[in-house]
């Protein structure tokens, strides 16, 4: 079985990717996602990791190239196995998501590059946005342990 790129390309192998998770002020840092997989949903601003870039160099080059904003990451604190199938069964998409908790640095959040919104989001607003439900229990769980 072979996976597709976002392209239609054929991808032998799961794609490695980040998630940048970021909480302020009792916000978690969401983006709108402005291109598939996914389009339309809310999440973390991530991507692919780039050959012979670390998971902490993507997920800082991510967040300022989705948001505008810098950030420290921290940790690790969680690995998804996305996997999406068409309705014949072959597999579409195979990513491998870090998701790593980051400290806000600077910048103001603002909708580039791979975004077509970006938000402070606090946890009562989270049950209204449109979201894959694992980034919306990760979202919940972030701002729980942020908060105690």
């Amino acid at each position: 079985m072979t996976a597709t790129t976002s392209n239609g390309q054929a991808h032998p192998r799961p794609t490695p990717t980040c998630c940048a998770c970021v909480v302020r002020e009792g916000r978690v840092l969401l983006i709108k996602r402005a291109q598939e997989p996914n389009k339309g949903f809310w999440s973390f601003p991530g991507g692919r990791i780039e050959l012979g870039e670390t998971i902490f160099e993507a997920v800082q080059r991510e967040v300022f190239e989705e948001t505008g904003c810098t950030v420290e990451p921290e940790k690790v604190f969680q690995v998804y196995d996305w996997i999406t199938r068409d309705d014949s069964g072959e597999i579409k998409f195979h990513y491998v998501v870090n998701y790593v908790r980051c400290s806000y640095r600077s910048g103001e959040a603002r909708a580039t590059s791979d975004a077509s919104d970006v938000r402070w989001v606090a946890e009562p607003d989270i049950a209204d946005l449109t979201m894959h439900p694992f980034a919306r229990e990760t979202a919940l769980r972030l701002l729980r342990e942020a908060g105690s």
